[in-house]
């Protein structure tokens, strides 16, 4: 199978421009950047990192920072090491009389526990709030309400 006489074989693949069927005398969508220099000067400053020699090898100073996860306090002793002192402890507990046991000591009061039965929230740990302290220095470092 020869090619007809009329239209010889091409030698080459053809250009991108006749492949991709560029016509010049249809205008573009959008604007075709032309070789030479931008008129608003955009584009003209090659990226920092261009030209210039690599940065020193200065040495860099690193600090570890450790942060500590704050502390939360219940009515058990917790170890912990003491902010005061730095010493690893088991916090030391003392009971004093806060918002629910008033309000335990009203209740009863309301209930008809008037001849001293309504003192008896006072004497019970599991109804007062708790203050941790440290053994060895005796910082107070935390506390907790029961209400």
């Amino acid at each position: 199978m020869s090619a007809p006489s009329g239209n010889p074989v091409p030698s080459a693949p053809p250009s991108y421009d006749e492949a991709v069927g560029i016509n010049m005398n249809y205008p573009h969508p959008y604007p075709v950047p032309g070789p030479g220099p931008m008129p608003d000067g955009k584009g003209m400053n090659p990226p920092p990192h261009m030209g210039q020699p690599p940065p020193a090898n200065n040495p860099i100073a690193v600090q570890t920072v450790y942060v500590q996860q704050p502390i939360v306090f219940y009515d058990r002793p917790i170890q912990m090491c003491c902010p005061s002192c730095n010493q690893m402890i088991v916090t030391r507990l003392s009971y004093d009389s806060g918002a629910l046991t008033w309000l335990s000591c009203g209740g009863l009061c309301l209930v008809g526990c008037v001849a001293g039965c309504c003192l008896i929230p006072f004497c019970i740990d599991a109804l007062k709030d708790v203050d941790h302290t440290c053994p060895k220095c005796n910082t107070l470092l935390g506390s907790y309400k029961r209400l």
